[in-house]
């Protein structure tokens, strides 16, 4: 069946052990750790997200894969972005996953890689704000040593394509020291392999300037952090008392808001929509977490139908691309995957809404 756009959504890996998450967080942390011990921190919040279908599963586990991406694909999800990690000087972490996809062939299912590259700091899980592991940028024999690290996937059939260029996503542009430079050094490299090229997308945050220099495209990744913030007498007084501590009360939004702010903000150029299910990374950061509250799959297609016609118009349907944030995001409150709650409301929305009639 034809459908009215392309949905990528982003792909956790960090469902397995780990030799970094047991020393950093004990014997054998994954993220199912901070969702299963989640509880409610005011009236009214939902914790803890509990999984349905698939269970708190290992992504070591084929049919854990194979189950992910049945679901995907019977729902109108195009492929997954794959959320990968590389530190400099061959320093990766969370591989294994994405590596079994690539050397075992299956899923048979479309996918792409977005460089997540950013310092991983303990503030993240409500521990103390020191770097666990710093991003860095090493120089351009860094740069050629992380294509050829991806060249195999790069090359698969299932690598997802615009205009025949292989889709890269990168986190945080801004962070790049020369995001040109290194734009063009990997476009030479694909050229010097063989492949037609590379379609770059960068994500944005707040209400900044999209990137334009060396990327195709953008997306708006957490969008609700621009909803103003209107903090309860509590909130404000117990922000007083930590102050010198430098930790935030959680924010709290009705999802609501959410949907409204993402209709009427316009798309920059070359921007691609993204849409999101819910938001709470509470059961990471604690009190320093966001929240979005009264998320249903009601308001969720509200918010999907708003993107579908911002890029209705769009000529080349390679093109028209929403990105999802994100597939399996437990430990924010922000996935796709059936859980106790809803089961595959949110998935039926997209199906109800993607496909051609």
């Amino acid at each position: 069946m034809n459908k009215k756009a392309r949905l990528i959504a982003f792909y956790l890996p960090q469902f397995h052990p780990v030799p970094e998450n047991d020393e950093w967080h004990g014997k054998g942390f994954t993220e199912w750790t901070n969702v299963a011990k989640a509880r409610p921190l005011f009236k009214g919040h939902y914790q803890p997200h509990i999984p349905a279908d698939l269970g708190f599963y290992d992504l070591r586990v084929p049919e854990v894969r194979e189950a992910q991406a049945e679901l995907a694909r019977g729902y109108g999800v195009e492929g997954f972005c794959y959320w990968h990690y590389w530190f400099g000087k061959g320093k990766r972490i969370l591989e294994r996953p994405f590596t079994d996809v690539l050397n075992s062939g299956k899923p048979d299912f479309p996918f792409c890689l977005g460089w997540a590259n950013a310092s991983w700091t303990g503030v993240w899980y409500g521990m103390s704000d020191n770097v666990l592991l710093e991003q860095t940028y090493p120089g351009e024999k860094d740069h050629e040593a992380h294509f050829y690290a991806i060249l195999e996937a790069l090359r698969d059939k299932r690598y997802l394509t615009v205009n025949g260029k292989k889709l890269i996503f990168i986190y945080d542009p801004f962070h790049l020291p020369d995001a040109r430079a290194f734009t063009d050094q990997w476009r030479a490299l694909a050229k010097k392999e063989g492949l037609e090229g590379l379609h770059f997308v960068g994500a944005t945050f707040g209400e900044e300037a999209p990137v334009y220099d060396g990327f195709e495209g953008s997306t708006q990744l957490a969008p609700f952090e621009c909803i103003p913030r209107k903090l309860n007498l509590r909130q404000r007084l117990l922000n007083r008392l930590i102050k010198r501590e430098s930790i935030k009360v959680y924010r709290r939004h009705e999802y609501r808001e959410l949907v409204e702010y993402l209709r009427r903000r316009p798309l920059w150029k070359n921007e691609y929509p993204l849409i999101m299910p819910n938001w709470d990374n509470t059961p990471r950061s604690g009190v320093r977490g966001s929240v979005l509250l009264n998320s249903t799959p009601e308001l969720f297609g509200e918010m999907l139908r708003n993107a579908l016609k911002k890029i209705e118009n769009v000529g080349n349907p390679e093109e028209r691309i929403i990105f999802v944030e994100a597939w399996n995001e437990w430990a924010e409150g922000n996935y796709l995957e059936p859980d106790a709650r809803y089961g595959h409301a949110f998935l039926q929305v997209i199906k109800e809404n993607i496909f051609v009639v």
